[in-house]
């Protein structure tokens, strides 16, 4: 997508968001500002959803309503407040089970020095009445130590099953943060986190590593017709067919807006452009429709770029090129497959692959 493309969409969905400040009568403020051009973006279904039901139920959004959208949604410290909350339970459950252990070991301690007491006695008394009174003291300071340590089992066994849990709560957050909320794919920081580490791997093993970048065509003008809900669904369909051809180590990931990359690690670059038509083709071939209606919406296309790893490239080189291949794809007819092969001779002749 060229800056020109990003500097168009970017303001449209600008001037929806000041659109909707202006009718329903709220501040411009950069709070208000950030979630209505969220809405515009239709990036966060649940964020949507919860404003379309108010203004359903309510007609409106008071400053209440805004402000509870935005510690909700807009965050930045929310996944950090649950990893933190759930990290000092996890903590706090070590402390408690660290201070049973410590005032076992006390006990035990205590027993110790009981039973040495008890053989000296033992050793110099030749009372039977002494002698009982040793071994009945004995026998009860047994049966404690033993209490003791059954209380000390359950409660550890307790304390590893809830340990577990949170540990399951930790890989829950940290998935959610790591996930595309609406479509459920990989979000970008996952992708940037990937595609680091397999380049480092790439650039040890001279393996091959290939990345699609695809882009849906026209998606503002499709958004802008049939309205965001309609654009989210396009966004999953998207998505779904990533998933499908993806396998093993590769990587799908929502990069922004309507754009998507997938990272093939050992992959060369004709098997990747195979992968990438595979996944137009899967796009291409469902057709859209409202189940309320049965209003036939057409279908939806895209377009990919496909690049190549080669030796000395950045993370930042070798996304370029697959950007240049996006965008000779979009300029050449759209619907359409363009590797980096394509861009070595001249831009202006270029190798498509179309249906």
């Amino acid at each position: 997508m060229t800056d020109s493309d990003e500097y168009a969409r970017t303001i449209a969905y600008a001037e929806t968001a000041m659109g909707q400040i202006r009718a329903l009568r709220q501040p411009a403020t950069p709070r208000n500002f950030e979630i209505w051009f969220t809405y515009a973006t239709g990036h966060n279904p649940e964020l949507n959803q919860a404003i379309n039901d108010t203004l359903v139920k309510a007609g409106r959004l008071t400053e209440q309503d805004l402000s509870s959208l935005y510690d909700r949604y807009f965050s930045a410290a929310r996944f950090c407040d649950k990893v933190d909350e759930v990290g000092a339970r996890i903590v706090g459950e070590i402390e408690q089970v660290m201070t049973m252990i410590e005032t076992a070991i006390g006990n035990s301690n205590d027993f110790s020095q009981s039973l040495a007491g008890a053989q000296r006695e033992i050793v110099t008394s030749s009372d039977r009445e002494q002698l009982r009174f040793i071994v009945e003291t004995l026998v009860r300071a047994t049966k404690e130590v033993e209490e003791a340590n059954q209380t000390l089992q359950k409660r550890l066994v307790d304390s590893r099953e809830e340990i577990n849990v949170l540990q399951e709560n930790l890989e829950t957050v940290r998935t959610e943060s790591l996930t595309d909320p609406l479509t459920t794919l990989a979000n970008r920081k996952f992708f940037e986190d990937s595609i680091k580490a397999l380049l480092e791997e790439t650039e040890k093993s001279g393996a091959p590593l290939s990345v699609i970048l695809t882009d849906i065509d026209h998606f503002k003008k499709f958004n802008d017709t049939y309205g965001h809900l309609t654009g989210d669904q396009v966004l999953r369909l998207v998505a779904i067919a990533l998933k499908q051809n993806v396998k093993g180590q590769d990587v799908a990931a929502r990069y922004g807006g309507e754009e998507f990359v997938v990272l093939l690690p050992r992959t060369a670059l004709m098997a990747a452009v195979t992968v990438a038509d595979n996944i137009r083709r899967a796009v291409m071939g469902k057709e859209l429709m409202r189940r309320s209606t049965g209003e036939t919406l057409g279908r939806v296309t895209i377009s990919l770029g496909v690049a190549t790893w080669r030796k000395g490239d950045t993370v930042a080189a070798l996304l370029e090129r697959a950007d240049a291949c996006l965008y000779a794809a979009k300029h050449g007819g759209r619907n359409c497959v363009v590797a980096e092969t394509a861009l070595d001779d001249s831009e202006t002749d270029l190798e498509v692959r179309v249906a």
